[in-house]
């Protein structure tokens, strides 16, 4: 088949799944020799539409992992999308434990709007709590991965036909029934993180970036102290803070962090490729 134009889009807080996404996207249109575009939906405003894409584009469509689901505050943008017949690759990221079944997650909305997915992957990155776990992947060894995978895909995309292509959706493994992973303390005690929210140190020196990085929205501009809207513990505004001014306290949001990092942060994940 011949693509056009290969597609970049995103939801990415703490921009690792952004990174992902691209290795994969630029690879793929270098080997074919098509165009390329960017769609980054991380931010509120760019919630408000979708890009027209024609059935003769490819698009690499990344989501991070939040407790083993897609973030579910982007499912109702996400039932807005429309493929228009084109090409897919779900991507989605985790941090360092398990993608469980966000992939499927994502592969079946895409497959419901008009996309047809061709190929899949689930690869760890740094966890959005941390900077242990999965602490600077995507690294060099993920990147050559992930490079020698979009040439698999760009080599089945050349040798199939579109009627090949787009007969079944690719296979990915997962539960789409399955609910969202529950972080528990070592009692088996349920772990209410929903409500919380980072707090703002004496480092602050109100830049406001913070405020402007949130993909909700959720911090007040004029008092980035104060956060009215909902929290979805991306990190976006602790981790892209120069001054390390923003930072979670609540108890139980820091014994689920080092639980995790006790269970999985001598170890390295693996990613998961489906093609």
């Amino acid at each position: 088949m011949n693509v056009k134009k290969v597609w970049k889009i995103y939801f990415s807080p703490t921009r690792t799944t952004k990174k992902v996404v691209s290795l994969l996207a630029e690879e793929i249109a270098s080997s074919l020799g098509a165009g390329l575009d960017e769609y980054d939906f991380t931010l509120p405003k760019m919630r408000e539409s979708f890009p027209e894409i024609g059935s003769d584009e490819l698009v690499i469509f990344g989501m991070p992992t939040y407790a083993g689901r897609l973030p579910n505050l982007m499912l109702k943008y996400l039932d807005t999308i429309e493929g228009g017949g084109a090409l897919a690759v779900p991507v989605v990221t985790f941090g360092n434990r398990a993608f469980d079944n966000s992939l499927i997650e994502l592969r079946n909305i895409l497959e419901g709007h008009g996309f047809h997915s061709v190929a899949a992957g689930a690869f760890s990155c740094e966890h959005s709590f941390s900077t242990e776990l999965g602490a600077f992947r995507p690294d060099w060894e993920d990147e050559e991965e992930i490079k020698g995978f979009a040439r698999s895909i760009a080599e089945k995309l050349s040798a199939k036909d579109t009627q090949q292509l787009t007969a079944s959706p690719v296979e990915v493994a997962g539960d789409p029934e399955a609910g969202y992973y529950q972080p528990r303390d070592r009692k088996g005690n349920f772990i209410d993180i929903r409500k919380v929210k980072p707090v703002t140190g004496s480092k602050c020196v109100n830049c406001g970036v913070c405020a402007r990085v949130c993909p909700m929205g959720a911090i007040d501009p004029t008092d980035v102290t104060s956060v009215p809207g909902t929290c979805i513990k991306c990190n976006a505004c602790v981790k892209r803070c120069t001054k390390g001014a923003k930072f979670f306290e609540d108890k139980g949001y820091l014994y689920h962090k080092e639980e995790l990092e006790i269970m999985y942060g001598g170890e390295r994940a693996e990613n998961s490729l489906f093609l």
